[in-house]
This record gives structure tokens, sequence and C-alpha cells, in this order.
């Protein structure tokens, strides 16, 4: 019991002291003899307060950013899907444009030579029996597409249709070995064949019926055309004589020609569906390409 009664003695003391030291050092102010205690104090405790808000922030932000990732994540997924859009979109136009460039340039040709035709896409490379070097392309019969028709692009001869169904055609191409197109040289009227060799549409022969006909490398051939532009339509650029064989003693003379059409990257071409009134002869070939 007088433990207990010194205690309160005690506290009692001690609870009037600091209202007394609060009281004085209220109404001083900064002329407070307790001033710099106070001013250390303030100092101490928000060092302190600033420590462990440096340690708490980080975790707090790391708490955060686990309860907001699958949000973030589906932003990102967002951003990616729309960038992606925007390539294939900018693809989608650059293709677009070139195409409608190649069409442009093919009406040009068509309406140079006096073709009537019907514009196709190359949608596919295809195997036929018999054929190697055969593509699939998107108009047929109910475009007026028939077997036997002239395909060119806006370089120039590309093959002929040699199957027709209602919404498509196959088509084998001049440099397929089982193909054979009258063809004829530039400026003269010595003529030959032309006939595919295979080696990805690099090269044609053209066999010169001729043997003492002058041929040099540089020289044009066009096609000769068939009866009735079928399946040859006159005065079609078919290529440029790179290499002249040495034939001693042959009827013939043979030389290989670059094919102005790039037959290993088609897309848009045209099938001629009507012949021209007269043969254009030369003027459908490019103009000379100058020195070197």
């Amino acid at each position: 019991m007088r433990e207990s009664r010194h205690a309160r003695l005690i506290l009692g003391t001690l609870l009037t002291v600091a209202l007394v030291i609060l009281t004085v050092d209220h109404r001083a102010g900064a002329a407070s003899p307790l001033w710099p205690l106070r001013a250390m104090g303030s100092w101490f405790f928000g060092t302190v307060e600033q420590a462990g808000g440096s340690v708490v922030r980080p975790v707090g932000g790391f708490f955060h950013a686990i309860v907001n990732a699958p949000g973030a994540q589906a932003e990102l997924d967002r951003v990616k899907a729309e960038n992606a859009k925007l390539r294939a979109g900018l693809a989608a136009g650059r293709l677009d444009a070139a195409r409608s460039a190649e069409l442009k340039r093919l009406l040009g040709m068509a309406g140079l030579g006096g073709y009537k035709i019907v514009t196709a896409n190359v949608v596919a490379r295809r195997g036929q029996p018999g054929f190697e070097d055969a593509v699939e392309i998107d108009v047929g019969t109910s475009d007026g597409v028939r077997p036997e028709m002239t395909v060119l692009n806006e370089d120039g001869l590309v093959g002929r249709v040699i199957q027709a169904s209602a919404d498509t055609s196959t088509v084998v191409l001049i440099s397929d070995p089982g193909s054979a197109a009258g063809a004829r040289l530039e400026g003269g009227q010595e003529i030959g064949v032309v006939h595919g060799v295979g080696e990805y549409g690099r090269l044609v022969r053209f066999r010169l019926l001729d043997s003492t006909a002058a041929i040099n490398r540089g020289g044009r051939i066009v096609s000769f055309g068939s009866q009735r532009g079928a399946p040859y339509v006159p005065g079609v650029p078919i290529g440029v004589i790179e290499r002249v064989e040495a034939t001693p003693g042959e009827l013939t003379r043979i030389a290989y020609a670059r094919p102005y059409a790039d037959l290993t990257a088609l897309d848009v071409v045209g099938v001629v569906v009507g012949a021209p009134a007269k043969d254009p002869r030369d003027a459908v070939l490019p103009p000379k390409e100058g020195p070197g």
C-alpha cells in the first residue's frame, strides 16, 4: 500500500513538471530554452519517418503492381494488337498500290496492242498432268475465259489457258518444257518457235527456222500469233536474246532468251478474250534500253 502511494506521488510530480515545461515552452516560442531539444527531436523523428517511408514505398509499389498486373498486361496486349493491325494495314496498302500500278501498266499494254482482256490474280502455283510450270488464276468461264486463250502481264507473254472452270482457270507458262509458241524476231519476218526449258523460267529457247538468218545477242522476240488468235495472239513481247548457240550443219538456229515477264513472281495478269483487229507487230515492245 505504501509503495503504491509512493508511485502515485512520483507520477503526479512528473506530470506537474511536464505541464509546467510545456506551458513555459509554448509561451516562450522560439526564445524557449527548450527549443534546441525540440528541434533535435523533430529532426530525429523526421529522419526516422523518411527512412521508414523509403522502405515502405517500394513494398507498396510492388503490391500495387501485383494488384494491377492483369490490367497492365491487357493494355500491353491491346497496344501490341493495334501495332500489328497498323503494320498489316501498311503492308496491305503497299500491296494494293503495287497491284494498282501493275494493273495500270497491263491495261496500257492491252490498249496499245488492241487486246481485249479480262484481268485476274494468280492465286496458286499448281502442278498439272503433262506440265511442270502452271498457275491458277481467279477467273473462269463465268468471266468469258476459255481454254487456249493467251495470258500476259504488264511486261509480256505469260502462257496460255489449258483448263477453265466457272471461277478459276489453269495457265501453263511459256517456261514449261511442254510449252511451244510461234515467235518472230523484232523488225523482220524471221520466225521460229519458243520452247520452255524449265530452269524456273529464267530462260526460254528460241529455235529460228532459217539457219541463215542473222540472230544476235540483245535481239528481241514477240509472239507470231496463231490462227484466229488461239492459243496465242500476235505482237506480245516474249523476251530478249541472251546467247546464241552455234549449230553448224543444222537447218535451224537456236538462241536462249530472257522472258520479259518474271514467271517466278506473277500477280496481276490478263487473259486475252478478244484478239486485235490487226497484228500490232513491234508496237507493244518496250523502249530499248540504252547502252550500259
